[in-house]
């Protein structure tokens, strides 16, 4: 995920016509369903934990995955 969208703004006092504004600041595109983190090396517990107490700081709805790995056993 990578901001590579600018957001254009214009001053206080400009008239209105005279082009478009000056890139502000850039945003990215998250379509539902992207994958935003991943974590290795760490407990399932420990790694939801973290999650959660990220994605409270967030504006989305989050929802944890998890997934096994080639030579990964399920517990």
């Amino acid at each position: 995920i990578f901001p590579d969208v600018p957001v254009t703004r214009k001053g206080e006092e400009m008239p209105m016509g005279s082009g478009k504004g000056a890139p502000e600041f850039f945003v990215a595109r998250v379509r539902p369903g992207t994958v935003m983190f991943e974590m290795a090396g760490v407990d399932e517990k420990t790694a939801r934990e973290a999650m959660r107490l990220g994605g409270h700081k967030l504006p989305v709805k989050t929802k944890f995955m998890t997934r096994n790995t080639p030579g990964e056993t399920e517990a």
